[in-house]
């Protein structure tokens, strides 16, 4: 069994945080990098060692591969825990690091590469029995051949990246006559995002949700997982709004999607966290979609429901740990909920906000967490993703869920910046998601009734304070970009910060 003394995050922000976090309880020293911007966020000194990488873009800081092995050679480093985004999937990194005698917190890179190729990871489900989605993920990329595979898979039909994800190289067609124009410009946008323009084409499920399964994994051949989370809530294929267990599944449903997630990780003997993602149709079948070799954004809801600390169970696999439980020890306990708080203007087509973050707030309530990567006083630019925090709620049912969480939006206001909080909330409160089920349609469809009404009382004082504490300045929107802009983590880890 190997033994960690020193682990270096590769990595920013509140996931930085939490990675560290963990570390510190077991004992074990962690090495934080930051940028010559981030010098006064909380991520830069969090670590027993702070290590500048300088200035300029990520490929010459979070993403230098050559640099970061430097480090850890430099640092005496074991291990690294490359949290989500950024380096978290690149098999280059896995291999840097293996060949420096670096243990990499996560899959080996024959694992990355295998999964993180949509086309190669529905290739091997499908040899292993694996319910798809009927579609194309051959090799023949010509035109004319996708379209009478189009054809046969029949409309609507999805075209879609197989190297990335973020919706970029992505496509909807509905009409015969559009697939060629639609599969030219899936083409030239994946080339462009990803330097590869092959697709793939699956059938469009019209009402589709968001099922994902997390499941953990040894060297000793053992596969657990912990269940289910619902990401049905989704805007520009980023989530939003995610929860667990997922509303309305039925215990048998819950229990065959939680076996078939299990079973891929066991099919390719993966070891280290994974999450494997489902689209559920409104009959009940479902379909594989992706394996994230990483842990995910939204992973604080599924250790609120089963008690788990996910960060330390990647470690202890790391060190070659067996797992110490069986899958009846874990449970659902409970309802969580968690939402992201992104600095951006939803009544202003949810233009990205910048500005002084005067205020983040504070709650008194029992079984709230605010994963951030901010405080009091700290700047917040366009030049990394837009999401200031991660808000996470347990209670022991999900409408009481629902309840905690909208106070606890209220308790953090995130004051000196423009953000999607007040959205959120009218999400929470619609009619729509209360009752159930969501689909990932749901932003666009219900678009009316999430738009502000009137603007309260509270909402004007809240105003009036945060303008006075800027002495006058105010919180300003980014608008010199489109809206629909992703930050350098959406771009970098597949479909999104996931």
């Amino acid at each position: 069994m190997k033994n960690f003394n020193r682990i270096l995050v590769a990595n920013r922000g509140e996931i930085a945080i939490r990675v560290m976090k963990t570390c510190r309880e077991m004992g074990i020293e962690s090495v934080c990098l930051y940028t010559e911007e981030e010098r006064e966020l909380p991520h830069s000194s969090y670590g027993d060692i702070s290590v500048a990488l300088g200035g300029g873009p990520l490929s010459e800081t979070y993403l230098n591969i050559d640099k970061l092995v430097q480090i850890c050679k430099d640092y005496k480093v074991d291990a690294v825990h490359p949290g989500y985004g950024l380096l978290s999937e690149r098999a280059a990194f896995a291999n840097a690091l293996e060949k420096a005698g670096i243990t990499l917190i996560g899959p080996p890179a024959a694992a990355m590469e295998a999964m993180g190729d949509k086309k190669r990871s529905k290739q091997i489900c499908e040899e292993a029995g694996i319910p798809l989605v009927p579609g194309y993920h051959g090799e023949n990329q010509e035109a004319d051949f996708l379209f009478e595979r189009a054809k046969e898979i029949g409309l609507p039909v999805l075209i879609k990246a197989s190297a990335g994800g973020g919706g970029k190289g992505m496509r909807i067609v509905e009409k015969e006559e559009d697939f060629l124009d639609a599969l030219g410009a899936a083409k030239r946008e994946a080339m462009n995002a990803f330097g590869d323009d092959i697709v793939l084409l699956e059938k469009f499920i019209v009402n589709p949700r968001h099922i994902e399964v997390q499941v953990m994994s040894d060297e000793h051949g053992n596969h657990f997982h912990f269940f289910e989370r619902e990401c049905s809530i989704q805007r520009r294929y980023q989530k939003i709004v995610e929860e667990s267990p997922a509303p309305g599944m039925e215990d048998q449903l819950r229990h065959d999607i939680c076996a078939v997630a299990t079973k891929i990780s066991e099919s390719i003997n993966y070891v280290g966290a994974v999450t494997v993602e489902f689209i559920l149709d409104e009959d009940g079948s479902f379909y594989f979609l992706e394996m994230n070799t990483r842990l995910q954004v939204e992973h604080p809801v599924t250790e609120m429901v089963t008690g788990a600390d996910l960060v330390r169970l990647q470690i202890e696999v790391a060190q070659g740990k067996k797992l110490s439980f069986k899958q009846s020890d874990i449970e659902q306990r409970g309802h969580s909920i968690e939402v992201r708080i992104y600095a951006e203007d939803p009544d202003n087509d949810f233009m990205p906000s910048i500005g002084k973050l005067l205020f983040v707030g504070e709650s008194q309530l029992n079984s709230v967490r605010l994963d951030t990567g901010y405080r009091n006083g700290n700047e917040v630019t366009v030049s990394f993703d837009p999401m200031l925090a991660k808000l996470i709620v347990h209670a022991e049912n999900r409408d009481h869920a629902i309840e905690k969480m909208l106070q606890a939006l209220k308790d953090y206001p995130f004051l000196g910046l423009v953000t999607n909080r007040d959205y959120l909330s009218r999400i929470l409160k619609s009619k729509p998601y209360k009752e159930g089920p969501t689909y990932t349609h749901f932003v666009k469809t219900y678009k009316d009734i999430l738009m502000p009404t009137e603007i309260s009382e509270e909402m004007k004082a809240m105003v009036f304070a945060t303008y006075q504490l800027c002495d006058g300045r105010g919180a300003k929107t980014h608008t010199s970009a489109p809206a629909a802009i992703e930050g350098p983590w959406e771009s970098l880890s597949g479909m999104r910060n996931s």
